[in-house]
């Protein structure tokens, strides 16, 4: 996924999650139908690519 720009002109990654940022936490734990704890845990052990922590999650 390419990075993108805000109307504030700074630049986000959407490619990767943020684990320490609770609204992206929220956000992935709620689009993958999991709890903002397993979301952690994922980005904790697969590291902060979207695809691993996605992929992460279906393992479990």
């Amino acid at each position: 996924m390419p990075k993108t720009q805000t109307s504030r002109g700074r630049v986000q990654d959407r490619a990767s999650v943020a684990g320490g940022q609770d609204h992206e936490v929220k956000y992935e734990a709620e689009k993958e139908g999991v709890s903002k704890d397993t979301v952690k845990k994922a980005v904790k052990s697969a590291g902060n690519s979207r695809k691993k922590v996605e992929a992460e999650i279906g393992r479990h």
